[in-house]
């Protein structure tokens, strides 16, 4: 009688998700420990997440209490870190303060953004023919006006304010998802895999939904991670000119439109909020770029 010999225990298909996902993990964290610029870009978006939550409790001052007695303190003193504004306002609460501000435009308007032009994108690459020629049509005719001047025409219609600049923003800024989304999935639907799918007869639907979008998340992320920092610049720019967040709420942007009268007596005004947004700028890009180099296989392949 033959001696029957066991079959290796199969993993199950949970497990076996679990475990790549958990490979996936280790890799990238591995890949963080050894990039000096992905480990300061990190620290900088921590810093800045940590000081969006938790900046009413950190702020030594109001940010709004006007002092007529304490302003334009030069920073180092009565207690004042970064000094005082015009107004007596304590600079470094008011810093601390618009951080959040940056956080919620930043991540609101890219979150707005790009799932209006993830599913423009998908669109037009996916199906093509006249939709395609419409949708891209459209792009084009936005991406002719510059960006700046296009969010500034719709601020200037809805109104200024928190909930205005960030949709003007994201009015604004959706065509950039959509332009790479379509590249992504116009590049997918020559794939070996996709020609196979088609071949063996799974319908369209099935092809978008199981092959087409899940291959869609690493450039969304790395997009959206890299146009965050462009967007805060872009608030800070359009609050600079009076259509965006409006004083006395503390945003990087006016609080430069507010110190830009004392250049020259006070450096201070300027110096300190826009070392805030060239900071968060860098850190967030930093990041962005050390999440392209791990995540895209082609960069990986190099």
């Amino acid at each position: 009688m033959a001696s029957s010999i066991p079959n290796e225990p199969l993993i199950p298909e949970d497990d076996s998700l679990a475990f790549s996902q958990k490979t996936k993990a280790a890799e990238c964290f591995t890949s963080l420990l050894h990039s000096w610029t992905g480990l300061l870009g990190v620290a900088i978006i921590f810093i800045l997440l940590f000081l969006s939550i938790f900046g009413h409790w950190i702020a030594p001052y109001d940010p709004v209490k006007t002092e007529l007695t304490a302003k334009l303190l030069p920073p180092l003193t009565d207690g004042h870190l970064l000094g005082t504004d015009h107004l007596g306002r304590d600079l470094l609460s008011r810093i601390i303060l618009g951080a959040r501000i940056s956080v919620i435009i930043g991540l609101s308007t890219v979150l707005i953004a790009g799932l209006i032009g993830t599913v423009i994108g998908i669109i037009s690459g996916f199906f093509r023919g006249w939709i395609d020629i419409v949708l891209m049509r459209l792009v084009d005719v936005q991406l002719s006006f510059p960006f700046i001047l296009l969010v500034l025409i719709i601020n200037a219609v809805l109104g200024a304010g928190l909930k205005n600049i960030i949709i003007s923003l994201a009015i604004g800024g959706w065509v950039i998802f959509a332009r790479v989304i379509r590249s992504e999935v116009l590049a997918l639907r020559e794939k070996d895999f996709i020609q196979a799918a088609v071949a063996t007869g799974v319908s369209r639907f099935e092809i978008l939904i199981k092959h087409i979008v899940p291959n869609l998340f690493t450039p969304m992320i790395i997009l959206a991670s890299l146009q965050i920092s462009s967007f805060i610049i872009a608030e800070a720019s359009v609050s600079f000119l009076g259509f965006g967040v409006q004083p006395p709420t503390p945003a990087w942007g006016n609080m430069l439109s507010e110190g830009k009268d004392f250049i020259f007596s006070a450096w201070w005004l300027i110096t300190f909020p826009g070392l805030a947004i060239i900071i968060t700028a860098l850190g967030i890009n930093l990041f962005g770029d050390w999440l392209r180099d791990t995540l895209d296989p082609k960069i990986k392949g190099k």
